[in-house]
Parts: C-alpha cells; sequence; structure tokens
C-alpha cells in the first residue's frame, strides 16, 4: 500500500508504507534511548491532503527523563516528514510503553 504525497495533472508522487516506516524509524533511532517497540504490526502514521499525523509507541532506556525522550522523538519525527514527504505535521502522539536496559 502507499500514500499519494502530490497529485497533478502531470503525473503523482507516493511513498510506500515500508517506506514511511522507514522513515519514522530512522528518525526515532535518531534519538537516544528510544527505539519503536517491537511487534508493533503497522506504524500509525497518516498521510492526507499535505498533513500527517502519527502515533507512536516507545521502549525508551530505564533512568532517562520520559518527557525529555518523547519530546526529543517528536521533533525528530516531525522533522524528517515535513522534510522528506514536504507534509505540515499535525501531531506526533508518543506513548511510552516499555522500559529497557542501557
Amino acid at each position: 500500500m502507499s500514500r499519494v504525497l502530490v497529485q497533478e495533472s502531470g503525473g503523482s508522487v507516493r511513498v510506500s508504507e515500508v517506506a514511511l516506516a522507514e522513515i519514522v524509524r530512522r528518525a526515532v533511532g535518531s534519538v537516544e534511548g528510544a527505539r519503536l517497540r517491537k511487534g508493533r504490526r503497522r506504524l500509525g502514521v497518516e498521510l492526507q491532503d499535505g498533513s500527517a499525523r502519527a502515533e507512536l509507541q516507545l521502549a525508551v532506556t530505564y533512568g532517562l527523563v520520559l518527557p525529555e525522550v518523547s519530546a526529543a522523538v517528536q521533533e525528530r519525527v516531525a522533522d524528517a516528514l515535513t522534510r522528506m514527504c514536504d507534509v505540515e505535521v499535525e501531531a506526533i502522539d508518543v506513548t511510552v510503553v516499555e522500559l529497557g536496559r542501557a
């Protein structure tokens, strides 16, 4: 399945869910101590009419300040989606569902 980024008379630009998931995974992975929770089959990322929303479940290293890590993830994911997909990010909702070891 793919999402339409641009639809014009000369053609369209689409991004596959696999590519979209990789953008988000790499953005999350760039935040020290954070990773997407394993076992999640689909990312909760929606692209529609030039805007994006994401719902992410994270595993965070035990001992880190959860609001700081979560805010960093929100910022990195929003930046990656804005830069690579040319969309306006409405919201990045983060839930910390797992604490892990360093």
